[in-house]
């Protein structure tokens, strides 16, 4: 294989290597109806499950993305996804319940955390100029890929091997995207710049440039709404197809959930690389602020719609990752454009740990909303959505005060 050294073999490059290592990333969530009834879970249980692995992600991120200023990237990147791939493994070998499983997810969050942005950072310091964004937005789109095919790959291992088979299967992902960066960069890495004067977890510089943390906030309250919905899709879309039968609203009922979620983040790809497009020609601040409306108007109902034929839920679903996908690469942008200088890593490092906050939170707090609005109704599944949109409002709300 040659190495890369064009832009646009770099951007693939490092792309599938990101898509390749989160080929465990949404394997829990994918079986959770399964995990559920095997383990005797409660949703709030669940909903720690999901949401510990981004805890494991905000707790190693301000170290592993700020040291990328300071040494190669790659070191941190290949480390951390051996770490992915020992966790998978270990979570095939091992868990067996709910503290087991809640070990290997932290060990798993901490692996994301050592190759998302460290490898956003490695991308760009092999590219002089990030310009328009494009390769950014390819990489965060990436992001999106690797999580549908993580669905797809789950679902499908599970139901031919089980459930052990499916993390085990999933080590190897992270291993290949290891050989792919050894034999796909190039040798060495560019220097990206004289290394900041302050000492590492100093972010100071980042906290005081009120442009870059309004993008953070907005990063925070997007992950919230994204993952809530990523962690529970499976989850609503077999509870949704269970009243199918029992209403008679037909709508295929033999229909694999894990293969519709699958479809439904990978269809939400593109949008991540169109709404920064449209960021680019009509503002930033203002295509964000309209898609996270949108987006909020549409979680606002959907828990309500459940008892629909089936074939409209999974559309409804679909139109909403596509509108919380829509501001993902213009966020993201925007932060690494609004870095203060010499800082671009500990802004990355700043923008990962406040903003997975909400990845944490939107998983936990969606199952405790559904456990206290009953669990296991259409009442209880709206109100929890709905709790989602309300959250989301707040993310316009941070943007507009950044501008002051």
């Amino acid at each position: 294989m040659a190495r890369a050294s064009t832009p646009f073999a770099l951007t693939a490059t490092i792309c599938l290597a990101e898509v390749l290592g989160m080929a465990g990333f949404a394997t829990f969530a994918a079986l959770l109806p399964g995990f559920l009834a095997e383990w005797r879970m409660t949703n709030t249980d669940a909903g720690w499950i999901n949401g510990i692995y981004f805890v494991g992600y905000l707790t190693a991120v301000p170290v592993l993305v700020s040291l990328t200023d300071r040494m190669p990237p790659r070191r941190i990147y290949l480390f951390s996804m051996m770490l992915c791939a020992i966790s998978n493994l270990g979570f095939a070998v091992v868990a067996e319940g709910f503290w087991t499983a809640m070990v290997f997810r932290v060990l798993a969050g901490i692996g994301l955390a050592g190759t998302y942005m460290p490898g956003l950072k490695l991308l760009s310091d092999h590219l002089e100029d990030l310009g328009h964004g494009r390769p950014l937005a390819f990489y965060t789109a990436s992001f999106g890929l690797g999580a549908a095919l993580s669905f797809l790959l789950a679902g499908e291992a599970a139901a031919a091997l089980g459930w052990q088979w499916a993390f085990g299967i999933a080590a190897a992902g992270p291993v290949a995207a290891i050989i792919l960066i050894l034999i796909g960069l190039p040798r060495e890495d560019p220097v990206s710049g004289r290394p900041p004067d302050t000492h590492l977890l100093d972010f100071r510089p980042v906290l005081r440039c009120r442009p870059a943390m309004g993008y953070v906030m907005a990063y925070t309250i997007h992950n919230f709404e994204l993952f809530a919905l990523r962690s529970w899709m499976v989850a609503f879309l077999v509870f949704s197809q269970g009243l199918q039968t029992t209403l008679e609203s037909g709508g295929g009922p033999g229909w694999s959930p894990t293969v519709l979620a699958s479809l439904i983040v990978l269809a939400a790809v593109p949008a991540s690389i169109i709404g920064n497009e449209l960021a680019g020609r009509f503002g930033r601040h203002r295509v964000i602020t309209v898609i996270m409306m949108v987006s909020a108007g549409f979680a606002a109902f959907l828990g309500f719609t459940a008892a629909l034929p089936f074939w409209l839920v999974v559309v409804l679903c679909l139109v909403y990752a596509v509108a919380i996908a829509g501001d993902s690469a213009s966020i993201t942008a925007g932060v690494v454009a609004a870095a203060p200088s010499g800082y671009r890593g500990a802004t990355m490092a700043v923008h990962s740990c406040i903003g997975f906050a909400g990845s944490f939170a939107g998983p936990l707090l969606f199952g405790v909303v559904l456990d206290l609005a009953g669990g296991g109704t259409i009442a209880s599944w709206g109100w929890a959505f709905a709790f989602v949109a309300l959250v989301a409002l707040t993310g316009p709300v941070f943007l507009a005060l950044s501008r002051k």
